[in-house]
């Protein structure tokens, strides 16, 4: 959904900055390791610790690579397999990244065994929904759906209320540290319900699929049997 309405806005504001960065000789490639490495760092170094407001702002400041690499790419006008093959392995590592540092503070000092349980499914879920989309691909598929919780919906979910609930161990404002433990039970709920989206879709799509290829070897015999009859009746006639 945060795709559909979101990306031209985010798009637009941020060619010039693609551009510039073209002109400096930077290619997609290196934007997008530097976007993971930044995303990376803030998850790991900060989420453990505690420090949910600073983690989320140096997140923050990389997670928009991911639309810069694009749209450097397609003004240089040689969008690839490679560069998309690469952007779509370091989201998943920077996903990871993000509920990682999230489940270490659980497991660690934050001492919630619950809520690191429900991080982790965070985490694991959402590369399982991306990997339903990807596999059903695959296999010729379309996977026509849209999500209740995509990647986008997760990370915006995630970051804004994780960096929501860091102003109580920052600036001392009170109960607000409950909106992490909200946005962890919204999108590990929003993930399985997505999950169930993908999988229906592809069961379906899948039936459609092999009915059609049925019908299509059906027609294909038929034909086939009848061409066998009008050449035995030609070669009795014979």
């Amino acid at each position: 959904m945060l795709n559909k309405y979101a990306r031209a806005f985010f798009t637009r504001v941020l060619t010039p900055f693609a551009a510039m960065l073209l002109r400096r000789g930077v290619s997609p490639d290196a934007v997008t390791l530097v976007g993971t490495l930044g995303v990376t760092a803030g998850a790991l170094i900060f989420y453990p610790i505690g420090e949910f407001f600073w983690g989320t702002v140096v997140i923050t400041l990389f997670v928009f690579s991911d639309m810069v690499d694009g749209n450097m790419a397609r003004q240089l006008g040689r969008s690839s397999r490679w560069g998309a093959f690469l952007d779509s392995t370091l989201d998943r590592v920077a996903d990871a990244a993000v509920f990682g540092g999230i489940a270490l503070w659980y497991a660690g000092r934050g001492d919630d065994l619950v809520l690191c349980a429900v991080t982790l499914f965070c985490l694991s879920s959402g590369q399982v929904v991306s990997y339903t989309k990807a596999r059903g691909e695959s296999i010729g598929l379309p996977v026509d759906v849209n999500g209740l919780v995509e990647r986008s919906e997760r990370l915006v979910v995630t970051l804004v209320l994780a960096g929501l609930s860091g102003f109580e161990a920052t600036f001392g404002v009170p109960h607000i540290g409950v909106l992490l433990p909200i946005a962890l039970w919204v999108v590990a709920v929003g993930s399985a319900v997505t999950l169930g989206q993908r999988v229906v879709t592809v069961r379906r799509e899948a039936a459609e699929v092999d009915e059609a290829e049925q019908s299509r070897g059906a027609a294909a015999e038929e034909q086939q049997a009848a061409a066998g009859d009008e050449a035995e009746e030609k070669g009795r006639t014979a």
